[in-house]
């Protein structure tokens, strides 16, 4: 640049006729040092025509060189400036103090910060923004919250426009999900009204798809409101408080916080109308009592009496659902006692409320199963879901008589598990693998305690065999029974089998001692002749004693593998 600056005045030198001229030929050149696109329009403006050529000479070299466009990218950057403003880390913090001066409700370090930087940003954005429900009752509890909620006055599309990290959901009412990193989501709703609320009851009757006016069920709510109208619509007092993060205070429509203070769980509103226009709230409610230790104020309980009835008009998926949450809570047992004493088992779960009704050794057997799975939740060991309904119905398989007489078909549990388990997975969307998992953990519960008889090199390869052990574990710590049976497969060891069936000795003795003969090779010849007739008559003797290789099969456990064992039994010895 030194360069050119150094060889523009001898060639403007001849043809400048005033010093004038000069000056605005040299003011040019400092331009060129910065912006040597923009010099060209002054430079033959203020030149004469003979100065021209020299313009054009002098500018022959300039679109070979780099800084031009260069220089126009670097000079208008909208989107960065637009993404620094949109997002100013350091204003996205909540405040230590109130407006006054006092400390915040709720200590900011308590706050997750990545719902701190969705509310703040909505504020930034013109919107109204407050952590709502269960966040801001466990805070008060001083409890930690298991997730951050946030309710606000922005649309959904607005919401979704406002972050790039969102996704909308949900076919009733939808809901924005902020993602963040580890797979956290932030969930943002819009401010919402009870549609039986409005002042309008002709089209409210439209809206909520109720023809009957007497029918309370909501079933269509997507009418968007204030956040007094958004509380309201709440089910519980404690559930419809609001946090101003930038006021540190607790927004209370609802006079939630009395009934924090006096440990109630009462209803927004008239509670026959609330637990009628959604009868799912019984089970809300169940939960929160038995998870946070709260009582149920009477009218709100005497109204759960009166809505049980409405259950099966819900949607069964919702139900399910709410049952799980009450399992994975680790507060099965309190909350299974409370259905039990709404009377709402025999609708959720029939063959539970049947078995609780056979005597008071079975309540506490099942009661004992639920405990026992309380506590290892607590524990914080991650179970599956059909580890948890398995451990419940654990109790109902062990009281329903052997399948002795079943005929040659799949082997199966009690009748009334296998009809529970089909219902819901036909009407009530639980997935055919959980299903089929717990009806296969229930049936290896045999072979675990000894009552059926299997290799234990193959049975121990099953990927199932570690979810068994579990359950079995529970059902040991639950009941005290087949403490030894427990300690022989912890050690990789087989427990010996139990003989319950004295009619079947002698098929029993017979078959054993072909297995001991099996285990040693001698009989290799015998089997491999006649292995259509071996498996014959394993297949009678199975329906009498249980404790034939066809029983393995029975198991649920791998039935190749049983066939495996009849039709070849060095194979079979040498892989153990």
């Amino acid at each position: 640049m030194t360069r050119d600056s150094t060889e523009t005045p001898p060639a403007d030198g001849p043809s400048l006729p005033a010093p004038d001229d000069a000056r605005e030929a040299s003011s040019p050149e400092v331009l060129t040092v910065s912006e040597p696109a923009t010099e060209a329009p002054p430079m033959s403006d203020a030149a004469p025509q003979d100065v021209a050529p020299q313009v054009d000479s002098l500018d022959l070299p300039l679109p070979t060189e780099p800084p031009e466009p260069r220089a126009e990218l670097l000079e208008p950057p909208p989107e960065a400036l637009a993404a620094e403003t949109a997002s100013p880390e350091p204003e996205l913090v909540a405040p230590t103090t109130t407006p006054t001066g006092e400390p915040p409700a709720i200590d900011p370090s308590e706050l997750d910060p990545d719902a701190l930087k969705v509310v703040l940003r909505l504020h930034q954005h013109g919107h109204q923004a407050y952590l709502v429900g269960g966040c801001v009752r466990d805070l008060l509890l001083g409890r930690r919250p298991k997730d951050f909620d946030v309710a606000t006055s922005a649309h959904p599309g607005e919401v979704r426009a406002t972050f790039r990290n969102c996704r909308l959901i949900g076919r009733r009412f939808r809901l924005a999900h902020v993602y963040f990193k580890g797979g956290k989501i932030i969930e943002v709703s819009t401010f919402r009204a009870n549609p039986l609320e409005m002042e309008a009851p002709e089209e409210e009757g439209a809206e909520n798809g109720n023809g009957n006016g007497d029918d309370l069920l909501i079933t269509h709510d997507n009418v968007f409101g204030t956040a007094e109208q958004d509380a309201r619509r709440r089910d519980f007092t404690i559930n419809g408080l609001f946090y101003d993060v930038t006021e540190g205070r607790v927004i209370d429509y609802v006079r939630g916080r009395r009934d924090l203070d006096e440990r109630y769980i009462r209803t927004i509103g008239d509670p026959e109308i609330r637990m009628r226009e959604d009868p799912v709230r019984i089970l809300r409610a169940v939960r929160f009592a038995s998870k946070l230790g709260l009582d149920i104020e009477s009218r709100t309980y005497a109204a759960m009496e009166g809505a049980v009835e409405d259950l099966p008009r819900c949607a069964p998926a919702r139900l399910l659902e709410e049952t799980f949450r009450l399992i994975r809570g680790g507060v099965a047992a309190p909350s299974l006692k409370l259905l039990s004493a709404l009377d709402a088992l025999k609708i959720l779960l029939p063959p539970v409320d049947a078995y609780l009704r056979r005597s008071r050794e079975s309540e506490r057997t099942f009661y004992a199963f639920a405990e026992a799975l309380d506590r290892r939740v607590a524990t914080g060991e991650p179970l599956d879901d059909a580890i948890l309904l398995a451990t419940l119905l654990v109790p109902i398989s062990r009281a329903a008589p052997p399948p002795e007489e079943a005929e040659d078909v799949q082997p199966s549990v009690a009748q009334s598990i296998e009809e529970l388990l089909a219902g819901f997975v036909q009407s009530a969307r639980l997935p055919r693998r959980i299903a089929e998992r717990c009806r296969l953990l229930l049936l290896a519960q045999r072979t675990l305690s000894g009552e059926r008889r299997r290799r234990g090199a193959a049975f121990r390869r099953h990927p199932l065999f570690g979810e068994a052990l579990t359950v079995f574990e529970l059902s040991v710590e639950a009941t005290g029974e087949f403490r030894e049976a427990l300690g022989a497969w912890r050690s990789g060891e087989v427990p010996p089998a139990r003989v319950e069936a004295p009619a079947a000795e002698g098929e029993a003795g017979r078959k054993r001692r072909r297995r001991r003969r099996r285990r040693g090779g001698r009989k290799t010849g015998r089997p491999e002749a006649g292995s259509a007739e071996a498996g014959s008559s394993e297949a009678a003797s199975a329906e009498a004693s249980g404790d034939a290789p066809e029983g393995d099969e029975a198991d649920g456990f791998d039935s190749e593998d049983a066939e495996g064992e009849a039709d070849a039994p060095e194979s079979a010895d040498s892989e153990s």
